[in-house]
Order: C-alpha cells, then sequence, then structure tokens
C-alpha cells in the first residue's frame, strides 16, 4: 500500500538579483482522491492526502448526500499507487437516496435533460437563512484572520496550500484544515467540526482564497453566520449570501475588510 506524503522536498534553481543557485524546497503533495459509495466512485478531487476522513464527512455534508455525520458508519482510506480512494458506507436510508439519485441523472451522453440537472445542483436550493443570534467586532475579524495564517504550518513550509479556520471570539482559532484546493480546505473543516459537534452558528469560517459561490454556498450548509476570507468575493457569491443570511467579509489581510452583506452582525 502507498503512504502519500503531504509534502515532498525537491532541489530547485532559485534566481534572484544575486544570481542563480541551487537549494532544497518543500513542495505540497497533490494528490487524486475519490470519493466512493457502497463501492461506486462517486467524484475524483486532485487534494492534500491528509485529514482524509475530515474531507469524506465534510464533502458528503456540502454535496447534500448526508444531513447529519451519523449517517456515515464507516469510512475506509485505501491508497493506491495512482490516489487514494475513500470508502464511505453510509445509513441505509442515505444509500438508498443516493442510490435514487444517482438513477434520475441518468441518460445518454448530451441529454438536455442532464444539463438541466447540472444547472439545478450547481445553483442548488439552500438552507432557510442562518440564525442571526452571532455577532463579531472588527478587531475580531482582524484576530480570526491574523490567527489562521500563525495556524498554518504546510503553507508555511510550502506557501501552495490554502487553509480554513473555525473561530470564536472567546477562544480564537478552535481548528484548522489545509489543502492544496480552497473548496477541499473547507470541506475539511466542516467535516472535522461535525465530526466534534462543534456549534458552527457560534464563529466565523476564516479561508484563505477568494469566496466563490461554492464557498458561500458551502458555509451556509454548515449553518456558518460569517464567511471571512482574504480575497474578494464574486457577484454571484455576495447575492448568494444575502439570500442565504450570511455575513460576507471579504479582502481581510489583518488589518482592515470589507463587508458585503448583512452588515448587522458587524458590532461596532
Amino acid at each position: 500500500m502507498t503512504v502519500w506524503d503531504i509534502q515532498e522536498n525537491q532541489t530547485i534553481i532559485t534566481f534572484s538579483n544575486a544570481g542563480a543557485h541551487e537549494n532544497e524546497r518543500a513542495i505540497a503533495s497533490e494528490v487524486a482522491i475519490a470519493m466512493s459509495y457502497g463501492g461506486s466512485s462517486h467524484a475524483v478531487m486532485m487534494a492534500t492526502p491528509a485529514d482524509l476522513e475530515d474531507f469524506a464527512y465534510g464533502f458528503s455534508l456540502s454535496e447534500g448526500i448526508i444531513d447529519h455525520p451519523a449517517q456515515i458508519e464507516a469510512v475506509e482510506v485505501i491508497s493506491f499507487d495512482n490516489g487514494v480512494d475513500l470508502q464511505i458506507t453510509l445509513s441505509e436510508d442515505r444509500s438508498a437516496a443516493l442510490s435514487a439519485r444517482r438513477r434520475s441523472m441518468a441518460g445518454p451522453v448530451g441529454c438536455g435533460l442532464c444539463g438541466l440537472e447540472s444547472l439545478e445542483a450547481a445553483m442548488r436550493q439552500l438552507p432557510g437563512p442562518v440564525a442571526h443570534g452571532f455577532s463579531i467586532t472588527p478587531d475580531q475579524v482582524n484576530e480570526a484572520v491574523n490567527l489562521l495564517t500563525a495556524q498554518q504550518p504546510l503553507f508555511a513550509q510550502t506557501r501552495a496550500v490554502h487553509g480554513a479556520g473555525f473561530y470564536r471570539p472567546e477562544s480564537g482559532i478552535a481548528a484548522v484544515r489545509e489543502d492544496v484546493g480552497r473548496h477541499n480546505a473547507l470541506d475539511k473543516l466542516v467535516g472535522a467540526l461535525a465530526r466534534s459537534g462543534g456549534d458552527v452558528n457560534g464563529g466565523a469560517l476564516v479561508v484563505t482564497s477568494r469566496l466563490s459561490v461554492e464557498m458561500v454556498q458551502k458555509a451556509a450548509i454548515a449553518g456558518a453566520p460569517v464567511l471571512i476570507a482574504i480575497s474578494a468575493p464574486t457577484a454571484l457569491a455576495i447575492r448568494t449570501a444575502e439570500d442565504a443570511g450570511i455575513t460576507l467579509i471579504g479582502m481581510a489581510r489583518g488589518d482592515g475588510f470589507s463587508v458585503l452583506s448583512h452588515m448587522d452582525r458587524i458590532r461596532i
């Protein structure tokens, strides 16, 4: 069985004003990770080979395959020479629901209904608006970003991965996950929080990436009231956050930020 490392060291040539020199650098690993349910592959992502059980739970929740972590009975991590297969065993009711969903999507290549199904999946209905009990101060937003940056060991080594963290004002960063893919990092974090029974509604999600609509969708499904990112959002992400009741904060670099939706959660 292949054991995948999260990074490897490679000799590279670096050029600078002082000339060229040879040095060793840590390079982030990128591995094909398959999500399989009932023995059938459902999706394959290129990801960092770490926190894979969290990934299985978070992906399953984000994709609506399960509604609660208890609906996963087991996750078996099987490594091959060309990647990793996550064999996920669902409860009987969720397994039946997934089978019915697969049958409804089956059809000839190029079928118009298949395209419609894909569009509906991309613009899926999200849960009702997130509850408004949580609030956060500007100083806490800046603190959340700074604390996340300090708790990314793989990024510090490779400069090639995204981070996703869960911030509580009273205790700081409660959990961090890293991955070469921004969606994967958030899925891993959501999975970790779900497995530990963490109340996502009592804090903010913080990510080191831009805010695409998929990131907002994942936050909404997780029930997060606030989503903070170091980069900018898309227009669709802002509209989706507004509809989902999420306070969207972008361009947060630890010394300032912009609020794009639901400003009422910012306590001044």
